[in-house]
């Protein structure tokens, strides 16, 4: 553990420069193993989740190797069966993703989760895949499953799937199995969620097609590599960036080619809700068109409480920790309507982020239960520092660094280090604003 002393002398202004966003990394590597042909992947980003990813592919056969934030991928040349337990570390969506690519194979695999990710609740994967006709064990708890997973790929069939919970990786899950499948598979979304994967297929060729909220894939099609692509500045990393140049009085912060995906821009529709002065500007003429990408600069000025419906969640459910932080230096009420998957992060976020924003002087409340848990911020406008805990979550601790930055008096949070699971450059970006 490595604690963190907060001093709030600090008004960020300057550019900042992301590395790849960690959704579309994952996808990046697996997509490059599938397709034929050598893909070169731009920006990478570097930390815990994306070399999870990295590290099974290359222990199920896949050729890869990387310099820096530049990653080669040689495809097309099939996965082999490893030769122990592989190990995911405590990436969730590197296990969700695998394993619905390892559900078209013709082996057995064990795979294996770091503490936090052995906690967190896996039927909502494994089930559909075994409609498609992998065979699956996991640890089981009551009626739910947990890591380790041992799946035995069989010849799958493809299945129209209605998702019971907004979930991008169940999603992704299947459609990766439907690669493998005889038959046609067809993904139903109650509420859209963001569709990094459905582009990344079609970039590569896969016969793929969304009608509403029905994703149409059709297997036969080769894969084949576009040989390079740039991965965009990770919106989710940017939130931080963002929330902290509109609380703190003086700050303009310029973020340079960020990810703009429609379905992940949910944060930026808030903050403008709230009153946030955002300026966007779209990058154009960019060979790597799959994805969306732009600047985007923030100035600080005045929040108000806003309503975030349970529809709008899907789209900014990484960011809602450090939204909370925005709302409590809000002048208002803001409602979080839906809140309820943030309990099967990580850690719980919900309890991470009401027990350091109230020991910060903020007044929150939940209510309702489940699915339908909502989440009440009265914004005061400030927040005193305090001792503060990560809970072992990257996103709690940095949102809670964000919200030291700005508070009234000094803070110290426990520990810093689970930062390196999404963003292990984070403190020094924040000192190259000062």
């Amino acid at each position: 553990m490595k604690s963190f002393a907060v001093k709030n002398k600090f008004i960020p202004r300057g550019k900042i420069t992301l590395f790849g966003d960690k959704s579309i990394a994952h996808r990046a590597l697996i997509i490059s193993a599938l397709s034929c042909g050598k893909t070169i992947i731009n920006n990478f980003p570097i930390h815990d989740d994306s070399l999870a990813t990295l590290n099974v592919l290359a222990a199920l056969g896949v050729k890869i190797t990387r310099d820096k934030h530049q990653v080669y991928v040689c495809g097309g040349q099939g996965l082999r069966q490893p030769k122990s337990p592989v190990f995911v570390d405590n990436s969730g969506t590197t296990l969700r993703l695998i394993l619905g690519v390892l559900a078209g194979t013709d082996f057995k695999t064990k795979l294996i989760a770091g503490k936090y990710l052995s906690a967190r609740p896996m039927s909502r994967v494994n089930n559909p895949l075994r409609l498609m006709g992998a065979k699956i064990t996991a640890r089981k708890k009551g009626q739910e499953e947990y890591p380790p997973i041992t799946i035995n790929g069989k010849c799958l069939k493809g299945i129209l799937y209605r998702l019971p919970v907004a979930s991008a990786q169940v999603k992704s899950a299947i459609l990766l199995a439907g690669l493998f499948a005889s038959g046609k598979t067809c993904v139903v979304e109650g509420v859209s969620t963001r569709d990094h994967t459905e582009r990344m297929l079609k970039y590569f060729g896969a016969d793929i097609s969304i009608n509403k909220n029905r994703v149409i894939l059709n297997p036969g099609r080769c894969l084949s590599s576009p040989g390079s692509i740039y991965i965009p500045g990770d919106i989710s990393s940017a939130a931080f960036f963002l929330v902290l140049g509109l609380i703190i009085p003086g700050s303009k912060i310029v973020i340079q080619r960020s990810s703009l995906n429609p379905g992940r821009v949910g944060i930026i529709q808030v903050l403008k809700r709230m009153g946030a002065k955002i300026k966007i500007e779209p990058l154009k003429g960019c060979k790597q068109i799959f994805e969306p990408m732009g600047n985007l600069t923030v100035s600080s000025g005045k929040l108000k409480g806003t309503l975030i419906s349970r529809a709008e969640v899907p789209s900014l459910i990484d960011e809602l920790p450090v939204l909370m932080v925005a709302a409590c230096f809000a002048e208002g009420k803001t409602i979080i309507k839906g809140a309820g998957e943030l309990r099967f992060k990580e850690t719980d976020r919900i309890n991470s982020m009401i027990t350091n924003l109230r020991s910060m002087g903020a007044d929150i409340r939940l209510v309702g239960s489940g699915s339908l848990e909502s989440i009440i911020i009265n914004g005061k406008g400030f927040l005193m520092g305090a001792e503060l805990k990560s809970f072992a979550d990257h996103r709690t601790a940095m949102s809670m660094v964000v919200a030291a930055l700005a508070a009234k008096g000094n803070s110290r949070l426990d520990d810093v280090s689970c930062i390196s699971k999404s963003f292990p450059g984070f403190l020094t970006a924040l000192k190259g604003l000062s």
